[in-house]
């Protein structure tokens, strides 16, 4: 049963709200967990805790009213895209072939809980029945190295659609869709803010692939003449938009920002040791700073205008649980 809210004109369906117009089912968080039915709960406590990012504190009671459910829905997501990959097959007298990954993207803004979300799907997804092969693979490893986005004045752009090698994104999805086996993809360290040289992970012919970043739905200039120009969200099956107010968000980094640098921040090696090292009312205006300047500009240019192609959207209120839950209607 989806909820309504009084019919608005099409000027003002900006927001994340129901109406008339909107392509999207809402469903209350409580209504959400409902449809786990009989899914069963597969991860422990101390699982989910490992799993969870810093300042993210969902537990076994939101997996439970979100997670379980969203693991079904993808199983019969999932399903469908074998059958009817099958009828595809025999419909195009085409030999026996593997089926190629399916493929989820989950995009949002930083600070939003985009990793949680992929690493808690991982697990889930991979305690399915008959044990299906779950890779998770970040966009993070796809940035231009610092030494590229410093000699492009690109560094105070890192995160921005420009900061990425698009056509190694492309390259790798295309790979992993062909069903091409142990395609690499480039690894990134986030103690040292910058691409590790001559690293990767190789992904092998994995049942489902989890491709996580903040524009992982973005689109670019239409191509001229009609030309054959993919998006990177062309090659997933279903995607995920994790949603929440902009003022939470903004919370979230700076506090998130406070935290990094009574941990993280404080290894010598760390890009950011330096913010260790002053007093908090410093630390916290070089937040604000970055949130104003870089996030804040990436999530209203970028990302946000991303959410509109999500298949779902899970919206956060102030405790950092998901309050609401939209799935676009077929």
């Amino acid at each position: 049963m989806s909820e309504r809210a009084t019919q608005k004109s099409p000027d003002e369906l900006d927001h994340f709200e129901p109406s008339d117009y909107s392509p999207y089912r809402f469903f209350t968080a409580q209504r959400w967990a409902e449809f786990r039915a009989d899914t069963p709960l597969t991860l422990t406590e101390d699982e989910v805790e490992r799993l969870r990012s810093l300042n993210d504190p969902v537990d076994l009671d939101e997996v439970r009213r979100i997670y379980l459910s969203l693991s079904r829905l993808l199983y019969a997501h999932v399903e469908a895209s074998r059958l009817l990959f099958n009828q595809r097959q025999q419909f195009l007298s085409l030999p026996d072939a593997a089926k190629t990954p399916f493929i989820i993207g989950i995009a949002g803004s930083v600070a939003v809980g985009k990793s949680t979300t992929a690493r808690v799907l991982k697990e889930l997804l991979a305690r399915w029945a008959g044990s299906p092969k779950v890779d998770l693979v970040t966009t993070d490893g796809f940035l231009h190295p610092n030494a590229y986005l410093r000699q492009n004045n690109l560094m105070d752009r890192k995160g921005f659609p420009e900061s990425y090698d698009v056509g190694a994104v492309l390259k790798f999805l295309s790979d992993i869709k062909a069903g091409q086996p142990n395609v690499r993809a480039p690894c990134y360290s986030h103690l040292t803010y910058d691409v590790i040289a001559g690293e990767y992970v190789e992904i092998d012919r994995p049942d489902i692939l989890i491709f996580e970043g903040i524009n992982v739905l973005q689109v670019r200039d239409l191509p001229e003449h009609g030309r054959i120009i993919p998006f990177v969200s062309d090659f997933f099956d279903f995607s995920i938009y994790i949603d929440a107010p902009e003022e939470l968000i903004h919370q979230w980094y700076v506090d998130r920002f406070m935290r990094l640098r009574e941990t993280a921040f404080k290894n010598p090696e760390s890009f950011f040791h330096r913010y260790s090292t002053v007093t908090d009312d410093a630390a916290r205006t070089i937040a604000e700073g970055l949130w104003g300047n870089i996030n804040l500009k990436n999530l209203h240019d970028n990302i946000l205008p991303t959410r509109p192609r999500a298949n779902l959207i899970l919206r956060k209120g102030p405790d950092h649980l998901i309050e609401q839950v939209a799935l676009r209607k077929l």
